[in-house]
């Protein structure tokens, strides 16, 4: 019999690490609550037509496909099979697809929902998403997203709420030294302009959104494989150069002086930007926490503005959160002009981080406050009654289920960490109280039952 086991790239969740998972998910609810925000949910599974074409090349690739039930091959495309044709023969053995984000499953909801909406919508989602990247650290083939998004609005106040948004659960949350990174595509459509590259645009930010893994000796092969010339790469490296400026609004007016002359659609979006920033700093979003990154790319093709990373620079993960505008997602399922911007939380390496550093607050863990023994066969019907009684006064109890030596029920009660253990032999309940023992200092005290309740609750 070979060993249990799971695939790579997911994992099983034990009790200390679900309280914890828990504990974040409830201040992001409370959060996106806060802010106004829907919940909604979607199915694990969309129609792969639904999925695919909205990630990139590289994106589709890292789509779960479903193999259509029964004799799958029964349908299949045989000229694809025998030339071993897999893109071709996938459409053929395959209708359906595990979800890759929560964006283009939201965008699938706006369009059918329409009717039943208000807008300008605010949706909050929180659910697993599946994706075939190779394993690693802060890597996953299954986790969890938590999205926030506004659709139906194109003003610059939706992605100012974005990012106070971002400030404020990350804040509560305590993730250390996080970085909101911002750029946005249509300055780099400007570029792409400027450079005469405007058609190898997603070649062009696919190469930049490699850079912080394969670095500037990376960027240049990468862009001289697609087929830039040097000239042009030369001018790629530019934005880099401009990393060293550690003042964002300097960095800023680095990428607008490289801009062609008289490019309004640039020079708009770069004072868009700069009210942004502005307006994001007088909201209280530190400057050492807001970050213009003017490589910053963003590589999903449904992207077409304002775009954002969270960043804490020296965890030994990539970035926790991200997120941008698309200024017609839902024209790809048949209704043109719906603006929208959103962002998600990646509750994964965002654990991750906090698990790194340590700083996980004791509240994050939930445990028993009490473990209520029992001494002897009579005293159930007592035990029960105590039992009752604190979980109605919301104190969080066990009943250890069997009479056995005290000794063993108190080793289960350190097991559990618990607070307090309650025991009640013949002798205390001839006198109608309670024995309390601080399982912390071993101190034992005598209460009636409903002092005794009082007393671990307070």
């Amino acid at each position: 019999m070979s060993k249990p086991s799971i695939p790579k790239g997911t994992r099983d969740f034990g009790p200390r690490v679900m309280a914890r998972r828990n504990w974040m998910f409830g201040v992001m609810r409370k959060a996106f609550e806060r802010y106004g925000f829907q919940p909604i949910e979607t199915p694990a599974m969309e129609s792969l037509q639904t999925l695919t074409g909205k990630y990139g090349e590289e994106g589709d690739q890292l789509i779960f496909k479903i193999l259509n039930n029964g004799d799958y091959l029964s349908k299949a495309n045989a000229d694809a099979l025998a030339a071993g044709d897999s893109k071709a023969l996938t459409s053929s053995i395959s209708k359906k697809a595990l979800r890759y984000d929560l964006t283009v499953p939201f965008a699938r909801f706006v369009v059918m929902s329409r009717n039943d909406l208000t807008f300008p919508f605010r949706r909050y989602q929180m659910q697993t998403v599946w994706r075939g990247d190779r394993p690693g650290k802060g890597r996953y083939q299954e986790f969890t997203q938590c999205d926030a998004d506004i659709i139906g609005s194109d003003s610059v106040l939706c992605e100012l709420d974005l990012i106070t948004l971002f400030h404020e659960v990350l804040s509560e949350l305590g993730v250390p030294g996080y970085e909101v990174v911002l750029n946005d595509r249509r300055l780099l459509n400007g570029l792409a302009r400027a450079w005469g590259i405007e058609d190898q645009f997603q070649d062009f930010t696919v190469a930049l959104d490699k850079w912080d893994k394969i670095g500037n000796d990376g960027v240049r092969k990468e862009m001289g494989e697609r087929g830039f010339s040097e000239a042009t790469i030369d001018c790629v490296m530019q934005l880099f150069d401009l990393l060293a400026v550690n003042n964002s609004t300097e960095r800023l007016a680095g990428m607008k002086a490289l801009f062609a002359e008289g490019d309004e659609e640039a020079n708009a979006a770069y004072e868009e930007v700069v009210e942004l920033m502005s307006m994001a700093k007088a909201s209280g979003v530190p400057d050492a926490q807001l970050v213009f990154d003017p490589t910053l790319a963003r590589g999903l093709n449904y992207y077409t503005g304002a775009i954002f990373e969270v960043r804490v620079p020296d965890a030994p993960i990539g970035s926790i959160c991200g997120g941008g505008r698309y200024a017609d997602l839902t024209g790809i399922f048949g209704w043109d002009g719906m603006s929208g911007v959103g962002i998600s939380f990646g509750a994964d390496r965002i654990y991750d981080v906090l698990e790194h550093y340590e700083a996980f607050p004791p509240e994050a863990l939930t445990r028993p406050q009490v473990l209520v023994v029992q001494l002897d066969e009579d005293g159930t019907s007592h035990a029960l009654e105590a039992m009752r009684q604190l979980r109605a006064a919301s104190v969080r109890t066990v009943l250890y289920p069997d009479v056995v030596k005290l000794k063993k029920q108190l080793k289960h009660a350190s097991e559990l960490n618990v607070e307090f253990v309650m025991m009640a032999g013949a002798d205390e309940r001839s006198k109608g109280v309670w024995t309390v023992r601080n399982m912390q200092t071993g101190e034992q005290t005598e209460w009636p039952l409903d002092e005794a309740v009082s007393f671990v609750r307070s």
